[in-house]
């Protein structure tokens, strides 16, 4: 499901934060799943697997982990609730990312 999502500039709107949206250049959407671990090299465990769903578990030895599900409402918009820990804290959040054009050269 994540190999269908649009490559490009995706802004990401953490629900609950108020703080403006976040940025990112996506070159396929497997990049959103590792959101508070995105340099990290993790292992990954693919939980679900569906036509518009997918939950992925990850482990970065030493780094933390995470649990992040993804449900795509079209190629260029999607939901996303992700929990774990990152630099010794727990993270939860849920956010919707929405690809706004192409990324900048």
């Amino acid at each position: 499901m994540l190999d269908a999502l649009d490559a490009g500039n995706w802004e990401l709107r953490v629900r609950g934060e108020g703080g403006a949206p976040q940025r990112i250049c996506i070159d396929h959407g497997r990049k959103l799943i590792q959101l508070r671990h995105q340099a990290d090299m993790c292992d990954r465990f693919v939980v679900q697997d569906g036509a518009n769903e997918v939950t992925v578990q990850y482990t970065c030895r030493g780094r933390g982990y995470g649990r992040t599900h993804i449900r795509r409402e079209t190629n260029r918009l999607v939901q996303i609730d992700s929990q774990g820990i990152a630099k010794g804290l727990p993270f939860e959040f849920t956010a919707e990312a929405r690809r706004i054009g192409d990324c900048a050269n």
